[in-house]
């Protein structure tokens, strides 16, 4: 069987999901047969894969492992959808939507057994399992069901690694606090610790470090520098609160005055929004995720993200007046999934999504579509031919990504062209289920181009930054800080 190590947290976003990513391309540079896990996520960040959806962490620590992305490698995903009811999806499928407790008193033991199976196979056919486990593993109300932590560290039998953010303050207590609250056996299982996020002289750290030692005996494994390597975040606490503004990709050399801005509405139940992380990277790109009701005179392109509840979404645009805005805008609009199905005349049988019993919806209506809603759900990684239109006038050739939706949308005018077989356009306005777009040259290269074109600013001489294959930029923050020997695996 394989070794299996968890990589827990003493809380949410302590840097999991980097730690775990950095271990599996470490590995598998060394020629090492390594696979990711996660027995359970909730996330509406997905990918497609051949057998349906995962969280986006445990697709992107596939690829650093250099293993194709399966529904093993997270067997149990919840998406929330609002009103405390997530979609359960159990090795790839939708199961059904529950509240948390329906969820535990209807499905545990299913997800359990999903989950162990899952890593079996795993085991088999792999040397070494990096699995990520969730928020923090000293849940103590969640003991008897936390599926990610305390139950795959003991179907697992896992060396565990704990991971600890000194940026929000209280690392050595959030670290004692961890071990004293977690159950006896799991604590036997903690090999050492890993503290991220640092910045300054860690001379000035060691004398805690050694206190933690002593107080404990478990090692400090690692000390990490605050070093982002550029991969898609899990989650929504990465973003600002619905009511709030944020800007991502102003930490480039290019002047405000000579940048541009791509406004997102911030969605209460905003889905899959690491399709504008290749936008933020792009010299003179910031990404402002703004609250509904914000005014978008600053805004130089509109870019409507996916939603987990496109209907209830869509209503609070519309109650925040965000329609009437973006009709008097004048720059160029894309609408990815969701809000490509925002953008349309309206969207019919709309009670599928159980928001209520209205059959029709009013969209937004800078389309001249309407979309319909099913049952079936469509989840599958795709390859268009483009021909550029509108925002995307000037890209050609081949796309890739992925789609993950209910419903179908049609055309029911002449005002708009057809787009990549699925989507829509207009000179200004462009929808199309095609999550990752912009992780497309072709695509990101054109809508930049025409974003600055549409603003009157130059376009900065150099295009992309030049910051590194994210995966070994991860897995040198574990070459370079991390001493693995009390892992086992400083030899792999």
């Amino acid at each position: 069987m394989a070794h299996t190590l968890l990589v827990a947290g003493t809380a949410s976003h302590v840097g999991k999901s980097t730690v775990a990513a950095g271990l599996c391309r470490y590995l598998a540079d060394r020629g090492v047969s390594v696979a990711p896990f996660k027995a359970q996520n909730m996330s509406n960040n997905a990918r497609a894969t051949p057998g349906g959806e995962v969280g986006v962490s445990q697709y992107v620590q596939a690829r650093a492992a250099g293993v194709a992305p399966s529904t093993d490698h997270n067997p149990v995903l919840l998406k929330p959808r609002g009103d405390g009811e997530s979609q359960l999806i159990l090795d790839g499928d939708a199961v059904g939507h529950f509240e948390a407790r329906g969820y535990y008193d209807e499905h545990w033991e299913d997800a359990l057994e999903t989950a162990r199976a899952a890593h079996d196979r795993l085991a088999q056919s792999h040397d070494v399992i990096v699995a990520e486990g969730a928020g923090s593993i000293a849940e103590i109300n969640l003991h008897d069901r936390d599926l990610a932590n305390i139950e795959t560290a003991r179907f697992a039998d896992a060396d565990i690694l704990l991971v600890a953010d000194i940026e929000r303050g209280g690392v050595f207590a959030s670290l004692v606090g961890t071990l004293e609250l977690v159950p006896d056996d799991i604590r036997k299982q903690v090999a050492g610790a890993v503290i991220t996020k640092f910045r300054g002289d860690q001379s000035l750290l060691d004398p805690g470090i050694d206190a933690f030692e002593d107080r404990t005996g478990v090692p400090v494994l690692g000390v990490l520098p605050h070093d982002d390597p550029g991969l898609p975040e899990e989650d929504s606490v990465a973003l600002p609160p619905v009511g709030e503004r944020s800007v991502v990709g102003d930490n480039d050399a290019v002047p405000d005055a000579e940048s541009v801005t791509v406004a997102v509405p911030r969605l209460p139940r905003i889905s899959n929004f690491t399709d504008l992380q290749p936008l933020a990277h792009e010299p003179g790109v910031r990404v402002a995720y703004i609250p509904p009701d914000a005014a978008l005179d600053d805004a130089d392109a509109v870019v409507l993200p996916g939603s987990k509840n496109t209907v209830d979404d869509l209503r609070a645009l519309t109650d925040a007046g965000f329609g009437d805005r973006l009709r008097a805008f004048d720059g160029p609009v894309v609408g990815l999934c969701g809000g490509y199905q925002m953008l349309g005349e309206a969207i019919t049988n709309a009670s599928i999504e159980g928001t209520g019993d209205a059959d029709r919806v009013e969209g937004l209506g800078l389309l001249p579509v309407t979309t319909e809603f099913s049952e079936s759900k469509t989840v599958e990684h795709v390859q268009r031919d483009i021909d550029g239109v509108g925002p995307l006038s000037g890209a050609s050739g081949t796309v890739e990504g992925y789609e993950i939706h209910m419903g179908d949308s049609k055309l029911t005018g002449a005002a708009a062209r057809p787009f990549d077989g699925d989507g829509a356009a207009t000179d200004t306005v462009l929808g199309t289920y095609l999550h990752d777009l912009f992780i497309n040259d072709t695509a990101r290269d054109a809508f930049v181009r025409n974003t600055f074109e549409s603003a009157g600013t130059v376009l900065p001489a150099t295009t992309g930054r030049a910051d590194g294959d994210p995966y070994e930029r991860a897995a040198g923050l574990i070459t370079d800080h991390v001493d693995l020997g009390p892992l086992g695996l400083s030899d792999q």
